[in-house]
């Protein structure tokens, strides 16, 4: 099982959302398309929000990007904490450069 899906399953009172995108992509690329549905079908079994990507949070992950040095899919991350008022788990540095616009869990 992927390290990503195993986080997801050991920490999801903690997670608040996921990008669908992001989940599929990395498995798809390390394994293949067909086991990335699968697991796309085993996260949605395990209640975390699968959210559609609206203007609000494209608008607020080009607010990023145009602000940082935050690569796309982190911006699409830190959006939606952001616009959820939720708190982004992650042990990635690349956070610190939003400067305290969201609360983040470090790992």
């Amino acid at each position: 099982m992927p390290d990503g899906i195993r986080f997801l399953r050991h920490s999801r009172n903690r997670a608040r959302c996921r990008a669908e995108f992001s989940c599929w992509y990395a498995i798809a690329r390390s394994n293949c398309p067909e086991l990335a549905d699968q697991y796309i079908q085993e996260i949605e079994g395990l209640g975390i929000k699968i959210v559609e990507v609206d203007w609000a949070l494209t608008r607020q992950a080009a607010a990023f990007k145009a602000n940082g040095n935050i690569s796309y899919a982190d911006c699409f991350a830190a959006a939606l904490a952001k616009l959820e008022k939720a708190e982004l788990v992650t042990g990635d540095q690349e956070f610190k450069a939003l400067g305290g616009e969201i609360k983040i869990a470090w790992v």
